[in-house]
């Protein structure tokens, strides 16, 4: 491909993530009542659902603090990410110390999860807003947040079980990935070797436990020793999370100058659209059998946009590290897909969830589960990508 090539994508990338992304969530989200972010808007942005999903307080707060930090100083970025660090402070916490997952508008609790997913994107929330501002609290409130999420992660029995283990004792990819990416981000504010351990946990149970290079998949979930569980959750494929995960340890690979970690990386990507992609109707499914069995979830089949955003981002930098035009040519036919099928012609922000023939489930914009954050962290990356590949910059090692 050549620099042309690039130049459009950038361009056309800067100006979705711009125009349909930021400018919609600038405008809609910071709550000028009670501070923090809303996220239930209807199709044309009007706002229908007014409770605040704390996962997207943590997430708003990092998204409006990156957007400052790394495209330009706009005071109503600034502004915007202020709004969420102080609700957060105020009212997301539960008396015990935990993160609520959903609050009122107004900052009363109301649902409490026995996970700490809310503690992650919050950590990296204030980490980036630290970034921003150089608020000393910011950053002790990150470490001392961490402090609490580690030892959720490390203290068995804290919260009760899905799952009897008694019966059936498990573990899982998304709070270790989750806990990679927190690490990744604490280390750009703080020293602490804490980090790069935890980092090297994460990548030793992805690559040498939920990687089944006979399977050719990441799975979702193994048995606790790490053996394949023939039952629906350990046969799950979530294609959106391996690829998630793929750049994830991408950006690990780059910051280590890790060949070999880049091209596991690398074969994650590959192997989760090899599963994921739809052959007929086009776009990424949801959940797959990584044996061919039936699936059990009924939303299956569904084309979410979060999962192709993640797609996008590995498959770039699968292409800047390996200059491997097959990586690209997929880019861009995920490229083409999200603009024809989640793209909405004339309102703003785009469609999260579509049926398998690529038509709109439902015309919300937002809701407690979509967000102003896979999409712009996504969209901002790409635009970064492009403009390095477009100016010649290399990547090897």
């Amino acid at each position: 491909m050549n620099k042309e090539f690039f130049e459009k994508y950038h361009k056309e990338t800067t100006d979705i993530l711009m125009n349909d992304f930021v400018s919609f969530w600038e405008s809609t989200s910071s709550d000028p009542i009670y501070g923090g972010y809303l996220c239930g808007f209807d199709r044309e942005g009007k706002l229908f659902h007014e409770d605040k999903s704390v996962w997207q307080q943590g997430r708003g707060l990092w998204m409006f603090s990156k957007l400052y930090n790394e495209f330009g100083k706009k005071q109503l970025w600034l502004d915007c990410a202020k709004s969420g660090y102080d609700f957060i402070n105020k009212y997301c916490f539960a008396e015990n110390g935990h993160m609520y997952f959903k609050v009122t508008r107004d900052g009363k609790p109301l649902v409490e999860r026995r996970y700490y997913f809310s503690e992650s994107f919050a950590i990296m929330g204030y980490a980036e807003y630290y970034k921003a501002t150089g608020l000393e609290e910011a950053k002790q409130k990150a470490i001392a947040l961490f402090d609490k999420f580690e030892y959720y992660y490390t203290t068995p029995g804290l919260f009760e079980p899905k799952v009897n283990p008694e019966t059936r004792k498990t573990r899982s990819h998304s709070i270790v990935m989750i806990m990679m990416n927190v690490c990744q981000a604490m280390r750009e504010i703080d020293s602490d070797k804490r980090y790069d351990k935890h980092i090297d946990n994460s990548l030793d149970f992805i690559l040498n436990v939920l990687c089944k290079k006979d399977k050719k998949a990441l799975l979702e979930c193994v048995a606790y020793d790490g053996s394949f569980m023939n039952s629906v959750e350990g046969r799950l494929v979530n294609p959106g999370h391996c690829m998630e995960t793929a750049w994830f340890i991408m950006r690990e690979a780059i910051h280590r100058k890790d060949a070999q970690l880049m091209k596991a990386a690398i074969e994650i990507t590959e192997w989760s659209l090899d599963i994921g992609e739809d052959k007929e109707m086009g776009g990424i499914f949801y959940f797959r059998d990584v044996c061919g069995k039936p699936e059990t979830s009924l939303e299956w089949d569904m084309k979410l946009f979060w999962v192709h955003c993640e797609a996008l981002v590995s498959l770039l930098y699968s292409y800047w590290y390996t200059k491997d035009e097959k990586y690209i040519r997929k880019f861009e036919e995920i490229f083409i897909y999200c603009k024809e099928h989640f793209a909405d012609e004339g309102y703003p922000e785009w469609y999260g969830h579509l049926h398998r023939d690529g038509t709109p489930i439902s015309p919300i914009k937002g809701s407690d589960w979509k967000g102003p954050f896979h999409n712009v962290r996504a969209y901002m990356l790409i635009s970064q990508l492009l403009k390095s590949i477009s100016d010649g910059e290399s990547l090897n090692f």
